[in-house]
């Protein structure tokens, strides 16, 4: 084994890059993190298939990567790839994105610039995947500078992807694989650390209820994203409010009257938001809202109907309350969050985001959640859908991975699969790794990716782009 591949000699180096570049480093985050790069593609145009924050967040990150002397290429706007040249053509690529799902309600500190705070860093895409994604990109800065020091090639060529469309329909991804070969191996640092070998298959729907005539509900919302458990939602109702009591997460306040005199109130609640792949961890805001008009009888019985269903949607995130829980060996069970909730015209929408294990079709959930819908006289709109993914654990490049994350921790995990849907799933041999670590306990003040106050600690973003400069020398050696 070569010095330079020598875990010892990368992690000190990795050390002292670190202990020069740091700051740096978080001016390429704030360049990245101040801009609002949200999908939207009601103002797409040519070189911005996205609409103009992605665009403009995919030319800051190949601008970073151009400052840093990578060969850069903009692939029309739906994606972007910066080459360190080995002395193969075969890659081992790494994949982020640098769009973001909107900011939301209920933010403490400023979404879109990053706040250093007692050791953490907090701004939407701090932790997904904005600041991830760039500790990958300097980790292959890193192996950039030795070379050149060495004056030598390494023996694959390192490819860093920035997408502009993950959070919503990878067709960045999609666009990119029309048009580039696979690599020989992909990690995404977009997911949890140790590495995740496997994805759970993805479902989403809409349930919409028939047409309410004469109904007691004016107006809801909540939700920002599909995939993203809601710690806000709001009602206007045909209420009293002086007859309603607040509750635990719920708030009242009078709003006069309608065109027939009929009092109105306005409803709020609050719960706590978590992302689609464990909604078991947050507090659905949607639910907490629905369970007190149901309580209040506020609804009408057409109203009532279509309202219990959505509740046995949200109080049972396995997907019992619909009749589709499922689990396997690899994935565990079946998660079911609801993330969204609107109404137009008298119709009330409500979006479901599935994470499915290989013991359920997406055929079989749309048979199951379908009988109760028509029951009710509701329908059913499946709006996309993703097969599972898996990788065998034990092979090389997982293993690989898996050895640079204990080597850098001193740590003794095992590869795990998720439920989560990152990039890795769209290509043949890949796998997310890192770089949160969701069972380190953080402040109640920093939040979760997709959630008001994202945050990540300082020393984990270090720790991750140590990790990455360990994984790039082991993925060397290999045989590709």
């Amino acid at each position: 084994m070569t010095q330079d591949f020598n875990s010892s000699f990368v992690a000190e180096e990795a050390e002292q890059y670190l202990s020069k570049n740091w700051e740096l480093m978080l001016e390429d985050m704030e360049k990245l993190i101040s801009i609002p790069s949200i999908e939207e593609r009601d103002k797409a145009e040519d070189g911005a298939p996205f609409g103009p924050g992605p665009r403009k967040s995919l030319t800051a990150a190949l601008g970073i990567a151009k400052e840093m002397g990578f060969d850069t290429h903009d692939m029309q706007g739906y994606i972007g790839y910066a080459d360190l040249e080995g002395e193969s053509d075969r890659q081992i690529a790494i994949i982020g994105h640098t769009d973001v799902v909107p900011a939301g309600p209920g933010w403490t500190f400023e979404p879109y610039t990053v706040t250093r705070k007692d050791g953490y860093l907090l701004g939407r895409g701090t932790s997904d995947d904005k600041a991830p994604l760039l500790m990958a990109l300097h980790a292959v800065k890193f192996w950039k500078d030795l070379a050149q020091e060495q004056g030598r090639k390494f023996p694959y060529t390192i490819r860093v992807i920035f997408g502009a469309n993950e959070e919503t329909q990878m067709d960045d991804v999609k666009y990119y694989l029309k048009h580039e070969q696979q690599p020989a191996f992909l990690f995404t640092p977009d997911a949890e650390f140790p590495v995740s070998y496997g994805e759970k298959g993805v479902a989403n729907f809409v349930l919409r209820s028939k047409k309410i005539e004469k109904g007691n509900i004016v107006k809801i919302e909540g939700g920002t994203a599909v995939n993203a458990v809601p710690g806000l939602a709001d009602a206007l109702v045909a209420a009293d409010s002086s007859t309603l009591a607040p509750t635990d997460g719920m708030s009242i306040e009078d709003a006069g009257t309608d065109e027939t005199g009929r009092k109105l109130c306005r409803l709020h609640a609050t719960g706590k938001s978590a992302h689609a792949s464990t909604p078991e961890l947050g507090i659905n805001a949607i639910g907490v809202l629905l369970h007190y008009i149901l309580d209040n009888s506020i609804c009408s019985d057409d109203e009532r109907g279509f309202l219990e269903l959505l509740t046995q949607a949200i109080d049972h995130t396995d997907g019992s309350g619909l009749g589709i829980s499922a689990e396997d060996e690899h994935f565990g069970p079946l998660t079911l969050a609801c993330g969204i909730i609107s109404m137009e015209n008298g119709v009330i929408s409500q979006t479901l985001d599935v994470r499915f294990p290989t013991t359920i079709t997406v055929d079989e959930m749309v048979a199951k959640i379908s009988e109760k819908a028509f029951a009710l006289g509701a329908t059913l709109e499946t709006t996309m859908q993703k097969p599972t993914f898996l990788v065998d654990p034990n092979s090389d490049v997982i293993q690989a991975l898996l050895s640079a994350y204990n080597e850098a921790t001193g740590e003794h995990a095992e590869p795990f699969t998720m439920g989560g849907g990152t990039y890795a799933r769209m290509f043949e041999k890949a796998a997310s790794f890192g770089s949160d670590k969701p069972w380190e306990l953080k402040p109640e003040w920093v939040g979760s990716m997709h959630g008001p106050d994202e945050g990540i600690s300082e020393n984990l973003l270090k720790q991750a782009f140590k990790i990455y400069c360990l994984t790039i020398g082991k993925l060397m050696q290999l045989d590709l």
